[in-house]
């Protein structure tokens, strides 16, 4: 499960893309609310002009009539603002006088609007008005714009705040998930994402939180019935192998007993390293802890181990780990060193950091990538020998020890990576506080440069 997550999570780190959902919602909502804020900013405003344009028109109509009936009974006497057969009346409004009724009309030029009303006196006459949207409508309608903007700002700001705190719930419970689905995936079987992100309200965070729950479950029990299997097949050939070995050593001397030997032992140890890897799998077991000079440590046992493999103590380091433990992981480094690489071997002691080098053709790409796989022994020049479990094994005690194991191959500076490599570097991290539970420092794979 770790393999499924951390290739699509370094596929977005190498493309780029850093955005937050928080702001995303925000823009989202703020874009929407401005939107609404301006249809809306503009419908008002229209409908706030044509009533005001309607009711001057209606003003116009019933001051030109009245204008009309003091025309007619006074014979001919006008109001000041009244005007009879006025040149400039627009000759549309003309016509409809002309014949008999009573006009108006609205038009706009240069921003203004010309009210025109006019009507047709008995003497033939045409009495017409000429008058604009007055200074207090057109004030009115300021004040009205300048209230749309303000408020369509708010609007706005207010919806961006809406959106980060939208947003940032929803950020915050997915965060949650991610972290609790990459300790999930680190091996902490005890997380439930659906509990991480807590909340009291339901929504589509939580469906998705129960189905990782889901998923990672399944994805458990398979394993745990893998690794069941696995282990019951390898404790069923202890005795057949044990009993095969203790008939081959009474075989009578020569090269055929030899051979029957050699297999019958190597398979012994396939056998032991199955169930040992069975039972890291199960993350059932513990560090015995001592204190210990690393560098003192690290070369007494590399000397027992293989006398040419050269030891460097660059700083000496009291630790808190497992012996037993700790000397699993570096002879099974050493082993994959000699097996796969070329001498000379050298294992270098810094502070807390182990490194065990050779000079051979480097791991393959497969292992920088994903870790260390049971039964995959590797690229064509690091490969006819071994079952792949030496490295499987030396990963599963350093989690147990709390320390991590990396990997990388030596290549010369500053060359391309098709270049071949100069030598695989194993570098094994122990944790500068004693360990407190199984798997606290995952295995990282580092990249293939050196």
């Amino acid at each position: 499960m770790r393999g499924i997550l951390r290739h699509p999570v370094r596929r977005m780190e190498r493309v780029g893309l850093r955005t937050g959902l928080r702001w995303k919602v925000s823009a989202a909502i703020a874009l929407v609310a401005g939107l609404v804020a301006i249809v809306l900013s503009l419908v008002v405003h229209n409908a706030a002009r044509v009533s005001m344009l309607d009711n001057a028109r209606e003003l116009a109509n019933d001051r030109v009539l009245m204008a009309q009936r003091n025309y007619e009974l006074n014979r001919g006497r006008v109001f000041p603002y009244i005007k009879v057969d006025d040149a400039e009346l627009p000759a549309a409004l003309r016509e409809k006088v002309e014949r008999g009724r009573r006009a108006s009309d609205v038009s706009e030029h240069g921003g203004t609007a010309d009210i025109w009303a006019a009507v047709p006196a008995k003497d033939g006459h045409v009495l017409s008005l000429h008058s604009h949207l007055p200074d207090r409508s057109t004030d009115m309608l300021q004040d009205l714009d300048q209230a749309l903007v303000i408020g369509s700002v708010a609007v706005v700001i207010g919806g961006s705040a809406l959106g980060v705190l939208i947003g940032g719930q929803l950020s915050r419970r997915l965060r949650k998930a991610a972290d609790a689905a990459t300790q999930a995936a680190n091996g902490e079987t005890d997380i439930r994402v659906r509990e991480a992100i807590g909340g009291v309200v339901r929504d589509e965070t939580d469906e998705l939180a129960r189905a990782v729950d889901a998923m990672a479950d399944a994805l458990r029990q398979r394993l745990e019935a893998e690794r069941r299997v696995t282990a019951d097949i390898a404790h069923e050939l202890r005795t057949p192998v044990t009993g095969l070995l203790t008939a081959a050593e009474l075989l009578p001397p020569g090269r055929p007993t030899e051979l029957v030997l050699d297999r019958a032992k190597a398979m012994r140890t396939l056998v032991e390293d199955v169930l040992e890897v069975a039972r890291l799998d199960g993350a059932s077991e513990r560090a015995e802890l001592q204190d210990i000079m690393l560098g003192e440590f690290v070369a007494r046992r590399v000397a027992v181990k293989d006398p040419d493999v050269t030891v460097r103590v660059v700083h000496e380091s009291e630790v808190t780990t497992d012996p037993r433990r700790l000397e699993r992981v570096l002879f099974n480094l050493l082993a994959n060193a000699a097996r796969h690489g070329r001498p000379p071997v050298e294992v270098t002691v810094e502070g807390r950091v182990i490194r065990v080098r050779d000079h051979g053709p480097g791991f393959p790409e497969e292992l920088l990538a994903e870790g260390p796989s049971r039964f995959r022994t590797g690229s064509k020049d690091r490969a006819g020998q071994g079952h792949g479990l030496g490295l499987t094994i030396a990963a599963g005690q350093a989690r147990v020890l709390g320390a991590r194991l990396t990997f990388r191959n030596v290549r010369p500076v500053g060359a391309p990576p098709g270049v071949p490599a100069e030598g695989a570097v194993a570098v094994l991290w122990l944790p500068e506080h004693a360990p407190t539970s199984t798997g606290s420092y995952p295995m990282l794979p580092a990249s293939g440069g050196s």
